[in-house]
């Protein structure tokens, strides 16, 4: 299938049905599981063709593959009223999307893929699309993940408390945000 997005050895395409598979072993394990979704929440084969496959919403959704293997999802999608509302950005006119992302294959951890998804994804969604500013919401505790975006040149913007049923309590989130121009200093 041809990359919907290429760069180096990165590509992204849309999700293909063989994809509901490979979805269903990385979101059964505890520790992917662990700032995606929660571990006290794995996935059956059932629960990924309802949240992935069978979906009406505007959603990208698309696999993520390194050197032709296949190893994780991303997905992007524009911001509803609700989210801006909930951002605080409902005077924000901009053409804003969300940005979600995941590396399900560990073996592919800690090696910078990540910031090289999350950099081509910004200037697809900034450059081909015209997206104004990318948002995403990690938990405050996923520090791996602040420090891949913080490189990527999102900013923090403002602590969402309470913002996301994980593990069996409410945890606080960080808005960030990408603005194309304004990339925070390193």
């Amino acid at each position: 299938m041809n990359p919907l997005i290429k760069r180096e050895q990165l590509n992204v395409r849309p999700l293909v049905k063989e994809d509901a598979y490979r979805l269903t072993k990385w979101l059964s394990d505890p520790e992917v599981l662990q700032f995606y979704e929660g571990r006290d929440h794995p996935f059956d084969l059932e629960m990924v063709q309802r949240k992935f496959y069978k979906q009406t919403d505007r959603t990208n959704r698309c696999a993520v593959e390194w050197e032709g293997q296949t190893i994780g999802y991303v997905q992007y999608y524009p911001i509803d009223e609700e989210e801006r509302k909930t951002y605080g950005l409902m005077d924000n006119k901009s053409l804003i999307y969300g940005l979600d992302q995941f590396i399900g294959e560990k073996d592919f951890w800690n090696k910078g893929i990540g910031t090289i998804l999350v950099q081509t994804m910004t200037d697809f969604l900034t450059i081909e699309l015209k997206v104004e500013q990318v948002v995403m919401d990690p938990q405050v505790t996923n520090t791996r993940a602040l420090a891949c975006y913080e490189k990527c040149g999102f900013v923090k913007q403002k602590r969402l408390p309470e913002h996301e049923w994980h593990e069996g309590q409410y945890r606080d989130c960080w808005l960030i945000i990408y603005t194309p121009n304004q990339k925070s200093e390193q």
